[in-house]
């Protein structure tokens, strides 16, 4: 029984330490660029896409929210004030939808994309950061 309870403890370690990187992220986009985590990850995948567009639904599974919430998100970074992505509809399937990245949205994303590399570099590199996380991954394994 006390295994079980350590690879808890364990697991429950690595998501603490997930949520504070999240939220160190988050803070980081949010005041610079008026960018949430979620907002940055949508422009990442589809600025990484062939074509740079992605269908809704395929969005969807990569961010992993609801179909809604994927829906209200891109509508809200189509909005003229944010202008970093714009939808069009499935040539071949009229019910399928795309939003595609926008120049303004590509260097967005760009710029948004040193600031995420340098908060989770300087996050990684704290003191004792690679040693806690390396003792966490041993005990899982």
């Amino acid at each position: 029984m006390q295994q079980k309870s350590e690879l808890l403890n364990v697991w429950l370690s690595l998501s603490n330490i997930h949520t504070h990187l999240n939220e160190k992220l988050e803070l980081a986009l949010l005041q610079e660029y008026d960018l949430s985590l979620k907002e940055f990850y949508v422009l990442h995948f589809i600025s990484n896409a062939e074509e740079k567009k992605l269908r809704l639904l395929q969005l969807q599974e990569l961010v992993g929210l609801s179909q809604s919430a994927v829906s209200r998100l891109v509508v809200r970074m189509e909005a003229k004030d944010c202008g970093a992505l714009e939808r069009h509809t499935c040539e071949d399937d009229r019910r399928g939808i795309y939003t595609r990245i926008t120049k303004l949205g590509e260097n967005k994303y760009n710029k948004a994309l040193q600031t995420y590399n340098q908060v989770l570099q300087t996050e990684l590199e704290k003191d004792g950061f690679e040693t806690q996380l390396e003792d966490l991954t041993k005990k899982l394994f």
